[in-house]
């Protein structure tokens, strides 16, 4: 608190500041454009994370409303293709096993680029399988092979399947009922069933069964007291589980399960305020602008904290739906409005309808195909 306090305290007295809370885009843009030509040795600890680097930095210059040269996205495109496991899924470099969260990872950079010729590099036939395989008895799904069990394999294969137009009711069987398994008694969801209540988890788990369209087996109201306490009231950003520190990536991963909740309870026809989200949309946009910011360009936790790509990604993703409720909110200049994102799959909204065009035109042409290998 008291290194965001110094940040306000000296900002909040400066007028032309007041006036205008900068979103410094073009210094970000030239930090993200760096990082997708080249990367120092020092991300050589995430060898393992490459299509997740490859989503941070297109995602986030999609949200800033910047362009990639086609040249660029055909290497990306190369890059995925080297990475995607000859029995489906995508690994986190070449010569490793399949695994969800890089699957999706992969999966949503590919969305992220504007070619439909780079969405035809994803084998949908072996990512069906794959996914069939990652599921488990009672509704669970395994990350990899023999790996960990926890609620982002669920989101994971709910977002690639929805995506990509290969959904069965066989790869979701009993799915709803394990997630609701993870509910805590403080209202938010664990990785698994007995575990911590958390930011992340709980946006996966809300996200997941939003897909699967089985919000009914869950406590809202306790979800909703959980997460309106998670927003902290000092600094306007949020904390991932109780008793923590605000971090800048919860702006998408708490601040994004409000519009899930509105999504939920417009359809339960409540008396809710459809003109804004359930949260303080100010006062996580002022939390990002004013304590997020790396003045090199880049994003990051907290004041004191270095700017990374994943910072980056995430505070932009907040930013967004900060913005993009039905009415626009936009703190400071009106310059600093970025793109909508899709608050489900954290695409941007332009390239999500296009991709559902796309992939229900490719179930039509593949369908058969593709029912026949169930």
């Amino acid at each position: 608190e008291s290194s965001v306090e110094k940040i306000y305290s000296a900002c909040m007295g400066k007028t032309r500041f007041n006036d205008t809370f900068p979103l410094n885009k073009q210094r970000h843009l030239a930090y993200l454009h760096k990082g997708l030509k080249k990367l120092s040795v020092n991300f050589e600890c995430l060898d393992s994370s490459r299509p997740w680097l490859c989503f941070w930095i297109l995602h986030s210059i999609n949200l800033l409303g910047d362009s990639i040269p086609k040249s660029h996205q055909l290497l990306i495109k190369e890059f995925l293709l080297s990475v995607q496991h000859p029995t489906g899924g995508f690994c986190g470099n070449v010569n490793q096993l399949p695994h969800l969260a890089t699957t999706y990872a992969a999966v949503s950079a590919v969305f992220s680029l504007d070619h439909e010729e780079c969405y035809e590099l994803i084998n949908r036939e072996n990512l069906k399988r794959f996914l069939l395989a990652m599921h488990n008895n009672d509704g669970s799904f395994t990350m990899h092979l023999d790996g960990e069990v926890d609620v982002r394999g669920a989101y994971c294969a709910a977002v690639v399947s929805t995506l990509c137009s290969i959904k069965s009711d066989e790869m979701f069987h009993n799915t709803a009922q394990w997630i609701a398994q993870c509910q805590t008694y403080e209202g938010g969801f664990g990785s698994r069933p007995g575990t911590e209540a958390h930011g992340g988890y709980t946006y996966c788990a809300l996200a997941a069964l939003i897909l699967l369209g089985e919000t009914r087996c869950i406590n809202l109201p306790l979800l909703l007291d959980w997460a309106c306490h998670r927003q902290m009231r000092f600094e306007g950003g949020f904390q991932g589980r109780t008793n923590k520190l605000v971090d800048g990536c919860y702006s998408f991963w708490q601040g994004g399960i409000f519009p899930l909740i509105h999504h939920i309870l417009e359809g339960e026809k409540s008396t809710l305020d459809r003109s804004s989200w359930l949260f303080h949309q100010q006062a996580l946009q002022e939390f990002i602008l004013y304590c997020c910011q790396c003045p090199s360009g880049g994003l990051v936790d907290k004041p004191g904290k270095s700017r990374d790509f994943y910072h980056s990604c995430y505070c932009l993703s907040g930013l967004s739906l900060a913005q993009h409720s039905r009415e626009k909110v936009v703190v400071g200049d009106a310059a600093n409005l970025i793109k909508p994102t899709h608050p489900v799959f954290n695409v941007v909204l332009e390239n999500v309808e296009k991709v559902l065009v796309w992939s229900a035109s490719q179930s039509k042409t593949n369908g058969n195909k593709i029912v026949e290998n169930d």
